[in-house]
């Protein structure tokens, strides 16, 4: 796969966790009403708002870090090492929210995808890096 398209599939992910998080703020402040079917699960009890809103640090630095490794002008290393703690973090982002919907027993195509996806992207973009002779993206 070209690395191009690596670039662009981090950038949209990350670009797309930023927006998710702008979304999520204009809901908690009543700017925007969504309809309940489009929410994850039991969104209105405040514990499960909470665990949601736990992720916003995870989420936000894993989309910054990621964005700012590939398009700051920064030395290789430093890239490198930006770059690998945005996927780390990508990746756990993802594994926790799948080991919750676990254990909640919750089923649901699209917020499985999505935090499959979390989950998956950050493996293939490594396993990419090292057949491509560790090239940063």
């Amino acid at each position: 796969m070209d690395g191009r398209i690596v670039r662009l599939l981090l950038t949209i992910t990350e670009a797309g966790m930023l927006l998710y998080w702008v979304f999520a703020s204009l809901v908690l402040l009543d700017l925007l009403n969504v309809s309940p079917e489009l929410m994850y699960s039991d969104y209105n009890n405040p514990v499960i708002v909470s665990w949601n809103w736990s992720f916003f640090p995870l989420d936000v630095l894993f989309a910054v870090t990621g964005l700012v490794s590939r398009y700051a002008t920064l030395g290789i290393e430093t890239r490198k090492m930006l770059s690998m703690f945005s996927l780390s973090l990508m990746f756990c982002a993802g594994l926790m929210a799948l080991s919750f919907w676990t254990i909640e027993q919750f089923f649901d195509p699209f917020w499985w995808g999505v935090n499959f996806w979390l989950l998956a992207l950050p493996v293939f973009v490594v396993y990419f890096r090292r057949s491509r002779k560790g090239l940063s993206y």
